[in-house]
């Protein structure tokens, strides 16, 4: 045999072996992404992993099993390596066979989402609208996205486009009615709410905004049922028990209150965050209104070691600070209805002056009493004094002076004397100036006690 022919063959085998490779290759390598699009499906997410790698290995462009092993990694909860895979399909540009643009768009939109990448996410949304331009849950998702960037107007019309097609979407209904809360519009928002609730019931969220429009109308036995429902929902949890402790302490409650705050504080014992201050400030008011001011100075105290500046805080510390230091004024304050009688009849005993009448108040105790005299002065007419005592930390505004005034006048007493253990305004003190009234504050009111306790009260 010439060595033409051996020549001839030899490139004949060559390129019969090339073309085999490649039928072989072309053949399969399909069925390998087949086997792997069925262990992925199958959830076999560590076999699924190790197959896509060989396949890449010999073939890195292929999009399909970069589109697979970012799944398999999703399903393997290895979320930012499955992102890593689909930018990789990003970049090639490449949809066919198992990687489906759509599918692939929406799984990497989720996954920007999820890894804090609203600009990413919302321009997978908008590449999704183009191409599913009926798909509801696409503009849902790009509402969400444009209120994180807080352009409400334009969230609120891809929520209504959401809700036109598809009527009995609750999560768009609940968005646009949260929307709609947060601009004020609160009848529109409650309409929108009240639907979002009858699509899906267990949407528990949305009773907490209903309850936060019932508390702001003062309607409190509503919101204390929908705060209820929305401690249902894990995220709306902590809030509602506070907002229930909230409703319950505008309702004077005290001891309901206390008993759902610290549920709160209790959820929010491993990982304090502001829900945490919130809970503790309103508990500490709660101890304030029942006069048991140490266990109100714990919370203030812890409050004010993590957050100095947390509402008014540092100013309650610092009116109460001198309670330490004058048990007289912390008894004024924080004991019971009978003392605190008997510390107010001392304290007219050293005035000078004998009590005719008395009865308790919400803010402390108001007495009618008439000047005491002897001798030839014995049966001369008595012009009735009105005194209020009020055991309250607030200064007193103009509002109750001149409320006070009208209770003088009624009763036709010749004069009023208003005794605070906190401090009165400047416009009640000008509005006091002209009128038969004296205004004691807290000063004065501690030297009174301070002769009041070496009085023996008469029997």
């Amino acid at each position: 045999m010439s060595i033409a022919i051996i020549l001839l063959l030899i490139i004949f085998g060559i390129g019969l072996a090339v073309v085999l490779f490649f039928v072989i290759k072309a053949v399969a390598m399909p069925k390998k992404v087949a086997t792997l699009a069925d262990l992925t499906k199958q959830n076999k997410n560590s076999q699924a992993i190790r197959m896509a790698k060989q396949i890449l290995a010999k073939e890195p462009r292929n999009s399909e099993a970069h589109y697979l092993l970012a799944r398999a990694y999703a399903n393997d909860s290895k979320p930012e390596l499955a992102l890593m895979e689909l930018k990789t399909v990003n970049n090639l540009n490449e949809f066919k066979g198992y990687c489906k643009e759509t599918e692939f768009r929406q799984e990497i939109a989720r996954l920007f989402q999820h890894f804090n990448f609203p600009e990413e996410a919302l321009k997978e949304y908008l590449l999704l609208i183009k191409m599913e331009p009926y798909n509801a849950d696409n503009y849902y998702h790009a509402g969400e996205l444009f209120e994180i960037r807080n352009k409400g107007p334009q969230a609120a019309q891809y929520y209504k486009k959401a809700i036109d097609l598809d009527p009995r979407n609750s999560d768009a209904h609940f968005s646009l009615g949260t929307l709609l809360y947060k601009g004020k519009r609160f009848n529109d928002a409650k309409i929108i709410l009240t639907k979002a609730l009858k699509l899906r019931p267990d949407n528990y969220k949305a009773h907490f905004f209903l309850g936060r429009m019932h508390k702001d109308s003062q309607n409190y036995t509503s919101a204390i049922q929908s705060f209820e429902q929305a401690q249902k929902d894990a995220d709306y949890k902590i809030k509602a028990l506070i907002e229930r402790g909230i409703c319950y302490l505008a309702i004077k409650k005290y001891d309901k209150a206390i008993t759902e705050l610290e549920r709160a504080i209790k959820l929010t014992d491993e990982k304090p965050d502001d829900s945490t201050l919130f809970a503790r400030y309103y508990l500490a008011m709660c101890h304030e209104k029942k006069r048991d001011i140490d266990h109100a100075i714990e919370h203030w105290e812890w409050i004010y070691s993590r957050k100095q500046s947390f509402k008014d805080v540092a100013e309650k510390l610092s009116q109460f600070q001198e309670l330490r230091e004058d048990d007289r004024m912390k008894d004024f304050l924080t004991s019971s209805n009978e003392t605190f009688l008997e510390i107010c009849q001392k304290v007219i005993e050293v005035m000078n002056l004998s009590i005719t009448d008395q009865n308790l108040t919400k803010l402390g105790c108001q007495l009618i009493a008439v000047e005491k005299t002897d001798g030839q002065w014995r049966n001369t007419k008595k012009l009735p004094r009105l005194i209020n005592f009020y055991r309250i930390t607030e200064n007193i505004d103009q509002n109750r002076v001149r409320e006070f005034h009208e209770e003088i006048q009624h009763i036709k007493a010749s004069r009023g004397i208003m005794i605070s253990s906190s401090m009165f305004t400047r416009s009640a003190q000008d509005f006091a100036e002209s009128r038969p009234i004296e205004l004691l504050g807290k000063d004065k009111l501690q030297v009174l006690l301070e002769k009041a306790e070496k009085i023996k009260l008469r029997k």
